[in-house]
């Protein structure tokens, strides 16, 4: 709780006004709700929020101090007031996400503020009362791996260090298992094979780029692949990451001439089938420890599929 006596230049506002002023990290539509359940209050009572102040007035704010902070890349789970998340698994110490297309996992440059799923995932667990960054010194719940804004799929977040320590762990051993869904042109062949090559990176443009031989650099880059269907000069491609470089599995199936359907980065853009980004997903994660997992070690064995994907019954039916 937060008092205030007004002065002078805050006289003849009204208290919502004010209170954005008081706590500018508080949403709108949270202050609404706490003038609703009379948890601001002036002179003691409690009050509507077109209150005209008066010089002298005490305003009682009964808010969380979080609130009364400057809004922030750090705090913008506080401007979420209701998370949207679909939540395929979740115990005391990970919680496991399909995230849709189109949502970054984090911020860019600043940008996407109360947006990304890192601040939907903090403003879930704070709202439960899980996570109390006030009492905590440096830990705040993150995510263990990470997918393109564009790719849908499986994201895993950690609710305790101790989580993030072990499965970032994991995940460098290579103790996870991770598949993916893609719809690329054409049909490669054979149906099942390996592609390697290697991969670099042109950090200024953000892109990627394969060679089938060593450049100044580059990085080994190996995908299994296994044709499922193949539809209308279209091919529905299970993947199997035996390494895990950026956009490799755009770049790797662009250079062996079958693009994602709707990769306008490495592949082709073709309007005929309305897309704009790739048709790709994270589907499939098996936890497969070799070692002591710790607090994680109810997960192993465990294997977790994305139920639904919408580009695989756009174009292959369910």
């Amino acid at each position: 709780m937060r008092e205030f006596t007004i002065r002078k230049n805050d006289a003849g506002q009204r208290l919502d006004r004010f209170m954005h002023k008081a706590a500018p990290s508080l949403p709108a539509s949270l202050a609404q709700k706490f003038l609703r359940r009379k948890r601001c209050k002036v002179n003691g009572r409690p009050a509507a929020r077109d209150t005209r102040l008066q010089e002298g007035d005490l305003v009682q704010l009964y808010i969380n101090d979080e609130f009364f902070d400057q809004p922030s890349q750090d705090n913008a789970y506080l401007s979420v007031t209701a998370p949207k998340l679909d939540i395929l698994f979740e115990n005391a110490h990970i919680l496991l996400l399909n995230k849709p297309e189109g949502q970054a996992v984090h911020p860019h440059d600043g940008a996407e503020y109360g947006r990304t799923l890192i601040d939907h995932i903090q403003a879930y667990l704070y709202a439960k009362g899980e996570w109390k960054p006030r009492e905590e010194h440096s830990f705040t719940p993150a995510l263990c791996n990470r997918i393109d804004r564009n790719t849908s799929g499986i994201v895993i977040a950690a609710k305790t260090a101790e989580a993030l320590r072990i499965m970032n762990q994991k995940i460098k051993d290579r103790e996870l298992q991770k598949r993916y869904l893609c719809i690329v042109h054409g049909i490669p062949s054979p149906p099942k094979g390996r592609l390697e090559g290697q991969l670099w990176k042109d950090a200024a443009k953000n892109r990627v780029y394969i060679s089938d031989r060593p450049q100044p650099g580059s990085k080994t880059a190996i995908t299994d692949y296994e044709v499922l269907q193949s539809k209308n000069d279209l091919s529905l491609v299970q993947i199997d990451l035996i390494t895990g470089r950026t956009h490799q599995i755009r770049a790797q199936m662009a250079h062996a001439g079958h693009p994602l359907l709707g990769d306008g980065k490495y592949g082709r853009p073709d309007p005929r089938w309305g897309r704009s980004h790739q048709a790709l997903c994270a589907w499939k994660l098996t936890f497969r420890f070799t070692t002591d997992a710790g607090c994680l070690e109810d997960l192993n064995g465990r294997e977790f599929t994305v139920p639904k994907i919408p580009f695989v019954e756009e174009f292959f039916g369910p």
